[in-house]
This record gives C-alpha cells, sequence and structure tokens, in this order.
C-alpha cells in the first residue's frame, strides 16, 4: 500500500506557484468575506490567508456581523466584483443566514473571480465538458491522482456521497476524463454491491470507517474526503481492515485536505491569466 500524500505534494504545488508568481509578475489578490464566528471558518480562513501568503497573493479579509443582512453582503460582492484590483473572491461557508442566503450571495460572485469553481457559469461549462475553474476539492483529488499516475481512463469509479461540494461535480469531471462513474448515496443498497469492484473509491460522506475490507477488491484506490469522529479521534469513511487491500490509499489527514487549499491557489492563478487575456 503507498499512500497518496497530498501534504508532501501541496509543498511542491507551493513552490511551483510561487515560481509562477514570481516569475510572470502576477498582481493576484483574494478577497474572502466572514461572517460571524463560526469556528470551522476560523481555522479555514486563516489556512487560506497563510499558504495565500507564501506564494506572494495579497489576501483581504472582510469580516462581517453575523446580523448582516443578505442585501448587504450581495452589495458587498457587487462591489468587488467591479474592482479591477480583486483577482478572487471566496465567500466562507456556513453563514449564519442559512445555505439559501448563501447559495443566493455566492450567485452573485462574478464568473471571473468565482475562485471555489460554484458559480452557475463554472458548474455549466463542467457539465457541457469546457472546464473552465473546477471546485477546489474536485481539482485536488484529480491533481492527486494524477501525481500518482493514475489513470482515471476506462477506470471503473464509486464515489459515496452525492454532494454538491464533491461528489456531484467530481461525477462529472472523472466522467469528462473517460472514467466509468458510480454516484452512490443513502439509498444505495447494499453499499458494497456498488464498492466491491471498483478501481477507485472516492467517499465524502462523512460516515466513519463506513468501508471495510469485505467491501472493496485488492489493489483498489481509495480517496478519503469525509471527517468523522469516533471516541475522540479524527477518522475518515475507510475503516483501517480496508487499508491492506489498497494500492494507494489517502489518510484521514494530511491527504485530500491540503490538495484543496493548494487549489484555491491554482484557481487564481489560472484567474489572472484568463483576466489578462
Amino acid at each position: 500500500m503507498q499512500i497518496l500524500d497530498g501534504k508532501t505534494y501541496r509543498l511542491e504545488l507551493l513552490e511551483e506557484y510561487k515560481k509562477i508568481i514570481e516569475e510572470e509578475n502576477l498582481d493576484i489578490r483574494l478577497d474572502i468575506i466572514k461572517i460571524g464566528d463560526d469556528p470551522s471558518s476560523i481555522q479555514y480562513i486563516k489556512n487560506k490567508l497563510k499558504y495565500t501568503e507564501m506564494v506572494g497573493i495579497k489576501s483581504v479579509l472582510h469580516e462581517l456581523d453575523e446580523n448582516t443582512s443578505e442585501d448587504e453582503i450581495i452589495k458587498l460582492i457587487k462591489e468587488l466584483n467591479e474592482n479591477d484590483e480583486v483577482t478572487g473572491i471566496i465567500l466562507q461557508s456556513p453563514i449564519p443566514q442559512g445555505r439559501d442566503a448563501f447559495n443566493r450571495c455566492a450567485l452573485e460572485i462574478a464568473f471571473s473571480k468565482d475562485v471555489d469553481g460554484f458559480g452557475k457559469d463554472n458548474i455549466y461549462n463542467l457539465y457541457m465538458n469546457k472546464e473552465t475553474i473546477l471546485p477546489c476539492t474536485v481539482i485536488g483529488i484529480i491533481k492527486l491522482l494524477e501525481h500518482y499516475n493514475i489513470n482515471l481512463d476506462g477506470a471503473s469509479v464509486t464515489i459515496v456521497g452525492r454532494g454538491n461540494i464533491v461528489g456531484k461535480p467530481l461525477s462529472i469531471a472523472m466522467t469528462n476524463r473517460n472514467a466509468t462513474v458510480t454516484m452512490c448515496h443513502s439509498h444505495s443498497e447494499p453499499l458494497e454491491k456498488y464498492t466491491k469492484d471498483a478501481d477507485i473509491i472516492v467517499s465524502a460522506c462523512g460516515c466513519g470507517r463506513l468501508i471495510k475490507k469485505d467491501m472493496v477488491k485488492d489493489g483498489f484506490v481509495g480517496v478519503d474526503v469525509g471527517v468523522s469522529f469516533i471516541d475522540g479521534k479524527q477518522v475518515g469513511d475507510f475503516d483501517e481492515s480496508a487499508y491492506d487491500k489498497a494500492s494507494y490509499i489517502t489518510m484521514p489527514t494530511g491527504g485530500v485536505g491540503p490538495m484543496t487549499i493548494s487549489m484555491i491557489i491554482n484557481n487564481l492563478i489560472n484567474l489572472k491569466k484568463n483576466s489578462d487575456n
């Protein structure tokens, strides 16, 4: 078994991105909008600020009160859309106003500044196999597999979890790369029917230790996106018993997470280059 090491690969990518930014003299600015004081958001934002600064990207944090109205959030987004100094915009989720409000606000981010890749134009382009900016976790998974020479062309892929952030867009992106994709969810029973013969299994359902040894074939590739806590310990969607049958697998930490952060920088560079053309 070989570990798919996103943490080490991130260091290589950061060096590569820093070199591109310096050599091409790219003036890149990321604006992050944080509303309220969600603890997980605070940590995610710290990481985004840390790694963008490392490669020479300027970051501006807009901290809004939890009672900020939806109209005020949209007003700020529109102002940033019109600001030529701003390369990309992130509306940090979750927001106190709720998921529907977040979706409405996020859709106001201009296509040319949509770092997260969830705007309707980027999703449409993904659907039409004319990819522009992919969601960060999606392109992070694909780049990690490519880095380890794991070929998607012709591979049988099972994705566990049909969420809008990972499962759905990843299924389309992998289909675009000629994988045969099965997407599972809470009604896919028995789950092992769909995982047992898969070459690659991506699990993003947050169900701790769900996928066990008897549910996978010898030599499978496992990509663990789920995060859970059992008895105070952070675990992934793959049970440790499944590791024995894996040819490659990510660990619950140091796998997909570092790649997601790196792809924010990847997307910012692409947005900047697109805006200059």
